[in-house]
C-alpha cells in the first residue's frame, strides 16, 4: 500500500496510532463491561462513549484556545490540561 501522498510525520502517525488504541480499548470495555448510563454533574445521562466524546471534542477547543492566546508557545500545556480534563471527565460526568 503507497501512502506516500499521505505526508506521514511521526506526530500525525502516533495520534492516528492512540487514537485506535482508544478505540479498541473502549471497545474491550464494552464488551466485558456492558455499559450502562449515568448521571454526572452534566445533569444528562452519558455513557462511556459519551465522555470519550466530550473529552475529544473539549481537548479540540483547549487546544485551539492555547493557540489563540499562547501563540506558538509549546502544546505540552495544552496537552495537560487536556488530559486533567479526560480524566475529570471519565470520572465526574
Amino acid at each position: 500500500m503507497d501512502l506516500s501522498w499521505m505526508a506521514w510525520t511521526w506526530p500525525s502517525a502516533l495520534f492516528f496510532g492512540l487514537f485506535l488504541a482508544v478505540l479498541l480499548v473502549m471497545t474491550l470495555l464494552a464488551l466485558r463491561w456492558p455499559e450502562t448510563e449515568r448521571i454526572g454533574i452534566l445533569r444528562l445521562p452519558t455513557t462511556r462513549g459519551d465522555r470519550l466524546f466530550l473529552t475529544l471534542l473539549g481537548a479540540a477547543f483547549i487546544h485551539l484556545g492555547w493557540l489563540a492566546l499562547a501563540g506558538e508557545a509549546p502544546l505540552w500545556g495544552a496537552s495537560l490540561l487536556s488530559l486533567l480534563f479526560g480524566a475529570a471527565m471519565f470520572r465526574w460526568a
